[in-house]
């Protein structure tokens, strides 16, 4: 029996699926660290980390499968943290930390980006501004960094770090290299622009192809140390993001995927050039884009979703997130008037890429105890999403449905319902998760399977439908108002 690995490089920890190349039916996982993994925050607003504890982890991960599995394994694909950094010298090794997702010290260098290059080429072309994207993290370590920035002979993604870790290669996606802010829609090409005015030599992006595709095959040195198979073939990578909303079976226009890991984000579907001038909701090459073909992802992303959570769970001492939901119902919606907004975790896209910081209204040391916290966490988490969703209904792109992975923190019935109370949509959950989706995606990207039999064992698991006397809608008018009188204080 032959078998994919689905690779999901996280920034609090790396999983590993199995699923039958035959059929798409998960086999088995494997996720390490237990504990989150940590950040380097040698500043404020900075985030980075050791790509080698990416890949180290991978390694504590493979142990815990099957010698006579690996040793089958045919196809592998990789999904990873979006816009993190990796620069490496001619020789493969890196240069510097990864500059990763929630590193906020770029956002000036977007704004002047953008300046330079003009609204409208960036809107039209590159879709998004510059922002806090790669291309601008890279822009940093050109301007802060320059006896690094010259020893750089590629830069890449942290989902092409680890294929060239397993084969000795480098190289891209389309995907990819829209999510750094570096693809010209218009042109169907790297932006020769961009590129001119933050002065990067075009020879330090890698080749690239569609994220479906044979990118490279596992070398045979690492493959014998491995015990993989030496004929695996690496025929798919994509951002996290992207690769939920495969890993859900949202490819076409009207589909509407969501996560809440360590950050929360919806992506929608659509088969345009879409752009949302405010900049709230980013647009980027989802996994079946090609230069015949658009189709567009377009993510809300909310920096400070899951580490929020794990916060409240760390300072009031929970044993286990089951614990700490319990602990939330035993309080009624609202907390008794205790708000928590989770905005600290760098700058926040959908708030104008300003870093307002996490902060707690209405505490009364006399009321409140860690159940308080415990379910005003969760609400505020979910009023975020239901405030960046907004975004969405302006721009006309309706949600009909929410699919999710039955992961994270849609393990928490209480979170769950809100959400589907606060934007009245149903929300689904299925049997799958980031790893289980790069697993059939490199099946579909080997040409094994289709998208239509990668996705036969996909289930729905769980459904929330919203409940017609909720509180939450009236709730949600008080917390926005206080978001807005703090924003104004900005």
């Amino acid at each position: 029996m032959k078998y994919a690995l689905g690779i999901d490089v996280g920034s609090s920890s790396v999983k590993i699926a199995i699923v039958n190349a035959s059929n798409g039916e998960a086999i088995t996982n494997a996720q390490f660290p237990p504990s989150e993994m940590p950040m380097i925050t040698v500043q404020k607003s900075w985030a980075e980390q050791e790509p080698v504890m990416w890949w180290d982890a991978f390694l504590e991960c493979l142990k815990n499968i099957d010698a006579s599995i690996l040793s089958e394994i045919s196809h592998i694909g990789i999904s990873y943290q979006m816009h993190g950094l990796v620069c490496v010298d001619k020789n493969q090794d890196v240069l510097r930390p990864s500059i990763i997702w929630c590193d906020s010290r770029a956002v000036s260098i977007g704004e002047k980006g953008m300046e330079a290059l003009g609204e409208d080429y960036c809107l039209k072309s590159l879709l998004n501004s510059p922002g806090n994207f790669t291309a601008s993290k890279l822009k940093w370590v050109k301007e802060n960094e320059p006896d690094i920035y010259q020893q750089i002979d590629k830069v890449m993604l942290p989902g092409d770090y680890m294929a060239m870790k397993l084969s000795g290669e480098i190289g891209t996606s389309i995907s990819g290299l829209s999510e750094g802010v570096f693809w010209d829609f218009k042109g169907k090409c790297v932006s020769k622009e961009l590129l001119e005015e933050y002065g990067f030599d075009e020879k330090l992006i890698p080749e690239f192809k569609t994220s479906f595709a044979e990118h490279t095959k596992i070398d045979a040195g690492v493959a014998k140390s491995l015990g993989i198979s030496q004929d695996a073939k690496i025929t798919y990578k994509a951002g996290d993001q992207p690769n939920n909303a495969l890993s859900l079976n949202v490819l076409e226009p009207g589909e509407i995927a969501a996560t809440a890991g360590t950050s929360g984000v919806v992506y929608g579907v659509v088969d345009s050039l879409f752009v949302d001038e405010k900049q709230r909701v980013n647009s980027f090459a989802h996994v079946n884009y090609s230069t015949e073909s658009d189709r567009i992802g377009v993510l809300l992303c909310i920096n400070g979703v899951g580490i929020s959570n794990a916060w409240v769970k760390k300072q009031f001492r929970f044993d286990d997130y089951l614990s700490m939901n319990e602990a939330a119902h035993q309080v009624e919606a609202g907390a008794n008037g205790l708000m928590f907004y989770p905005f600290g975790n760098g700058a926040e896209r959908m708030l104008g890429n300003e870093n307002i910081e996490a902060s707690i209204e209405g505490l009364n040391y006399n009321m409140h105890q860690r159940e308080h916290f415990a379910r005003a966490v969760q609400e505020g988490i979910a009023f975020s999403f239901a405030y960046g969703m907004e975004a969405f209904s302006e721009k006309n792109i309706t949600i009909h449905k929410i699919k999710a992975g039955h992961a994270n923190m849609f393990l928490s019935d209480l979170f769950a319902q809100t959400l589907a109370d606060l934007v009245n949509v149903e929300i689904e959950l299925y049997n799958t998760d980031g790893a289980v989706g790069a697993a059939r995606g490199a099946l579909i990207g080997g040409n094994v399977l289709t998208k239509e039999e990668a996705f036969s064992n996909l289930n729905v698991i769980k459904s929330y439908g919203p409940m017609a006397d909720s509180p939450y809608p009236a709730l949600y008018v008080e917390w926005k108002n206080t978001l807005t009188n703090k924003k104004l204080k900005k």
